[in-house]
């Protein structure tokens, strides 16, 4: 069995392939690691390019694009190691990247899955919005991190610079043990791409493991490099899955409750977004929560497979908060604010 599987997973992705590929190879090349490509799908010549260009790379090859979730849950599917990193093709790794995220987890086997510190590859002294220092959810669902609540990004000064627990790591580069992979499931390919790993990482939580952030390993990630944040596809994909995530992990005492006062936020986004002008995002809230609705036999079938997984877990990196109260209300746009 291979030791450490680098996967990424690539959609149309050329122009980050030929920046970034050839570095993350030389700064993880060992006799215990080997990087694989997953493509999705592309028509871009990506992977003919790769196999072309480094031997030592295995690529995947998927016959259409099934999505972050379903791309990935594909490509772990036929490779045999310890630990998976996923890692976004638009990321920039730095020398000794790897062996402190697998230090960590060699030495602590209750950890499913740990991150790195995720920087901006274009403002380099600054957090990047999807993962900077560690990730976690407030009680409404919405996800925050050190270093990025909401709209406002944080510049690293090493004031994160301290080894936790956290709630969910970034889908950006995780490491994830394969035991715990398996055990939950991997991937949930409802959610297509988006929030699918704090659903995951949640579910790590009810099979009893821990989630981490490690800050001595190091990457720099260009961010909204397959698609823009300000997309209304991924607006949809954001409201909805958030709906998908509460469902499917809530506990039953805060079940009801949560989703209602959730859907109220979103209505209020919703509006939000009219008030703008900005009809597009408006109407991908509206309908994110029409197929909700219509995923609602599903989710309950889910919900009951996961009831299984539980163990009693600490709730601790679940914010007894609203960030968007805590944000837009009482000006607390830092997680220190937050939290102390």
């Amino acid at each position: 069995m291979l030791k450490t599987a680098i996967v990424i997973l690539n959609w149309n992705g050329l122009g980050f392939l030929k920046m970034f590929l050839g570095t993350v190879i030389k700064y993880s090349q060992d006799n215990e690691t080997a990087v694989f490509v997953a493509d999705n799908g592309s028509t871009d010549g990506s992977p003919e390019w790769v196999a072309d260009n480094f031997s030592n790379v295995t690529v995947i090859k998927l016959d259409k694009n099934h999505g972050f979730a379903g791309g990935y849950n594909r490509a772990v599917n036929q490779i045999d190691a310890t630990y998976f990193v996923l890692l976004n093709s638009d990321i920039e790794v730095t020398p000794n990247w790897l062996q402190p995220l697998v230090s960590f987890m060699d030495a602590n086997p209750d950890v499913a899955s740990c991150q790195p510190k995720i920087l901006s590859y274009n403002q380099k002294d600054h957090f990047e919005h999807a993962g900077a220092a560690g990730c976690f959810i407030d009680k409404y669902g919405y996800p925050f991190c050190r270093g990025r609540v909401i709209t406002k990004v944080e510049k690293d000064t090493g004031q994160y610079n301290t080894q936790i627990s956290v709630f969910w790591s970034s889908g950006a580069c995780m490491i994830v043990r394969s035991e715990a992979w398996n055990k939950c499931g991997g991937f949930d390919e409802d959610f297509f791409a988006h929030m699918e790993e704090i659903d995951l990482c949640w579910r790590f939580h009810k099979a009893g493991y821990r989630v981490c952030f490690i800050s001595d390993s190091v990457i720099y990630h260009v961010g909204g490099g397959t698609l823009s944040y300000s997309s209304p596809f991924k607006t949809y994909l954001n409201f909805r899955n958030s709906l998908f995530l509460l469902y499917k992990n809530l506990p039953d005492n805060k079940f009801y409750t949560i989703l209602f006062i959730r859907m109220l936020l979103d209505g209020l986004a919703a509006f939000y977004f009219l008030l703008q002008g900005n009809i597009r995002s408006a109407s991908a809230v509206w309908n994110a929560h029409m197929d909700y609705y219509k995923a609602l036999k599903k989710l309950r079938e889910k919900r009951k497979s996961v009831k299984k997984l539980e163990v009693t877990f600490s709730e601790k990196t679940i914010l007894n908060k609203s960030i968007v109260f805590e944000f837009y209300v009482k000006g607390n746009k830092t997680y220190k604010s937050l939290v102390l």
